[in-house]
């Protein structure tokens, strides 16, 4: 049996699932009374990791918005990885709002993670790699309080627990 064990802390987004909440969503919109002349779009950029609605104005904008917000929830992915941008007008009158897509812990948010697991007097470790956080330990039961607390912190980031070993 090992004597140290580990997992990681990270924050990735499943882009398959995202894709799939952002078709359902086209076909809701389109099947929506009040949106159907909205002449709305929704694209996703998985290589720049941005979301893109078109749309004619606010309150269709709103509207598509909430519903793929309730699409994603759905398909398991946490509202806070969507980073909103300022609406901005767009040709013919219409309003574009870019989503930015959070994957990854930045060194920032790692520091905080790392400060938080310290704070709680566990007997583990916590290092920063790249873009996630390995906490090791000699006890599972620590590991598991640990998770518990990211779990419990209010964080404005989605985390995952990968790797427990």
């Amino acid at each position: 049996m090992a004597k140290n064990h580990s997992f990681d802390i990270v924050s990735d987004v499943d882009f398959q699932e995202i894709d799939n909440a952002v078709n359902q969503s086209l076909k809701e919109i389109s099947q929506r009374y009040d949106l159907k002349d909205s002449h709305t779009e929704l694209t996703l950029s998985k290589k720049d990791e941005i979301l893109t609605i078109l749309t004619k104005d606010d309150y269709s904008r709103k509207a598509s918005v909430d519903i793929l917000e309730t699409k994603l929830i759905r398909r398991g992915i946490s509202p806070k990885a969507l980073e909103f941008c300022e609406p901005e007008s767009a040709s013919g009158g219409s309003l574009r709002q870019k989503i930015n897509l959070r994957s990854g812990i930045s060194k920032e948010n790692a520091k905080i993670i790392t400060k938080l697991i310290k704070d709680s007097n566990l007997k583990v470790n916590a290092q920063i790699q790249d873009e996630q956080v390995r906490v090791q330990g000699s006890k599972i039961d620590d590991l598991q309080s640990v998770i518990k607390l990211v779990k419990e912190a209010d964080l404005d980031f989605p985390t995952q627990f990968t790797n427990l070993k």
